[in-house]
């Protein structure tokens, strides 16, 4: 679906307004003039007006709601709060001059396929995947099945929906395998238009910063950085134009995660007398998910040959006093294998 198939004329008819809310399934449909949103109408409100007598070749404006509720992009991220909020499924996202450049739905998560980012993205794909054994000492962590394709298979898959089609892979363990698989893969599937796939070999394990250096002669425009067992369900345009008009050097994709303590507390004095008790309290915090939009400056502050994590580079970066930003996101929006437990949760998640 592309933004085009939500929107429809003030003339347009009843009856041909239906038929664009039964083609786009969402229930909705926005009356927009050379792209500036004017009003909403669901399937809902047509079928009220005609139970009351309105002709079905009315035009649409006649029963259209010329108070939509919707959202400026600097706030999209606030869009499932305030459907639920509203009670309502679809919520257009608009520029400053309100002209729609998304459209968010509180239960339908894929996104609108109209993006073209031409945006490279690097997965780290070199380490043991010592989480997962038994499996990653047979299998690399990079070519995990989930389903009927591998983790990889599905990363690169998410990306280019939003029109990325160059991927650097860093490799180290089992490397001859996954770029047999690969290449394979590409043989196979020649005519499909697969996306253009980058071999980084690492000779050492430098660890997740380390490792990133490698691209630096390659990769010299803003890209995307991934680990190689997440999955991240988000707007790519939204997060990576969060990214420029903040001018971060990096900005790391976070995700608000809820934690119910199944018992309840008790909070004591020094004495040990009860202050109060608490039960099944919860606490939130927001935990990095291995997802960045990355600066070429950044490579910059890798020190050469040397084993380091991205999170000490980050550090360094703060200390420095450059741009560190994040992009929030649900936690239902994020999918980790990481660890075994969760790979099956991943599983189930998906549907395979």
């Amino acid at each position: 679906m592309t933004l085009k198939d939500y929107i429809v004329s003030e003339e347009m008819s009843l009856v041909e307004t239906m038929k664009v809310i039964d083609n786009n399934a969402s229930g909705n449909a926005f009356l927009c003039r050379d792209g500036v949103l004017l009003a909403a109408v669901s399937d809902g409100d047509i079928r009220r007006s005609l139970m009351n007598g309105v002709d079905i070749n009315s035009p649409v404006r006649e029963i259209a709601n010329y108070h939509p509720v919707y959202l400026y992009r600097k706030d999209s991220r606030k869009a499932e709060e305030l459907m639920r909020e509203k009670m309502i499924t679809a919520l257009p996202i608009v520029d400053e001059q309100k002209k729609i450049t998304d459209i968010k739905f509180l239960l339908k998560k894929m996104p609108l396929q109209n993006k073209s980012l031409q945006t490279p993205v690097v997965i780290m794909a070199g380490g043991k995947g010592t989480r997962l054994k038994p499996y990653t000492d047979i299998l690399p962590k990079p070519l995990i099945p989930i389903g009927d394709k591998t983790i990889t298979e599905h990363i690169i898959s998410h990306f280019s929906k939003f029109g990325c089609h160059d991927f650097y892979m860093i490799v180290n363990y089992k490397k001859n395998f996954i770029k047999a698989y690969f290449m394979d893969s590409t043989k196979q599937e020649a005519q499909k238009e697969l996306p253009r796939l980058h071999f980084v070999e690492e000779e050492r394990y430098m660890g997740t910063g380390g490792g990133i250096a490698l691209v630096k002669e390659e990769v010299r425009e803003t890209f995307f950085l991934s680990n190689c067992d997440i999955i991240v369900n988000a707007d790519y345009e939204e997060i990576l134009r969060t990214h420029r008009e903040r001018q971060n050097l990096i900005t790391i994709v976070c995700a608000r995660k809820r934690v119910v303590i199944p018992y309840g507390t008790v909070d004591i004095e020094e004495d040990g007398s009860v202050i109060k008790f608490k039960e099944k309290p919860s606490f939130e915090f927001y935990t990095n998910t291995g997802f960045y939009v990355i600066e070429p400056a950044f490579l910059d502050k890798i020190p050469k040959n040397s084993r380091v994590d991205i999170t000490d580079i980050i550090e360094g970066c703060i200390r420095d006093g450059e741009k560190v930003g994040t992009y929030l996101i649900n936690e239902e929006d994020w999918m980790d294998m990481g660890q075994l437990e969760e790979l099956e949760k991943m599983k189930e998640r998906m549907g395979l």
